[in-house]
């Protein structure tokens, strides 16, 4: 399924807040991404139609379990993309956030996947055997000092 740039970035957000507050409204929604309401109402719209999220007007919104596959499949995309951008690149990590964002609407999940395993490979990550879970900001901390420290040995060989 082909999603917009807009699409995705109401899912992560629909997500993320979910998360965080467990209950989520037009008005939170339009808040974090800082658009109209009925805008909002508009998106949310089109992804129930999509089968992707569960709302009616003036509820909560909630994904359904493809729009949170989804949704997780796109942040993880966004952290393999600043992954390699500051670890592989050494480019700035503010920078390297604001390009992460924005490419992860135009890079295939397919080129995502293997960005991951060449990170994976060169950065020596595939004995992490830790359940990583890429919705935890434990975890993309965790793997993101381990990167690093294993960059720096390696340079250092």
């Amino acid at each position: 399924m082909k999603l917009t740039g807009s699409q995705e970035e109401y899912l992560k957000t629909i997500y993320l807040l979910g998360k965080n507050n467990k209950r989520v409204r037009v008005t939170d929604i339009a808040n974090k991404l800082k658009i109209t309401k009925p805008s909002v109402n508009k998106g949310i719209n089109t992804l129930k139609e999509m089968g992707l999220a569960n709302y009616e007007a003036y509820g909560n919104i909630s994904l359904t379990e493809e729009g949170e596959n989804l949704a997780v499949g796109i942040i993880k995309r966004q952290d393999i993309l600043e992954m390699f951008l500051v670890e592989v690149l050494e480019i700035d990590k503010k920078q390297a956030m604001d390009e992460a964002k924005a490419m992860k609407h135009v890079v295939s999940e397919d080129t995502a996947l293997k960005l991951d395993k060449y990170i994976t490979e060169v950065l020596n990550l595939g004995d992490l055997d830790c359940g990583y879970d890429a919705n935890s900001e434990k975890c993309r901390k965790c793997v993101k000092v381990t990167a690093k420290n294993r960059l720096r040995k390696n340079e250092n060989n």
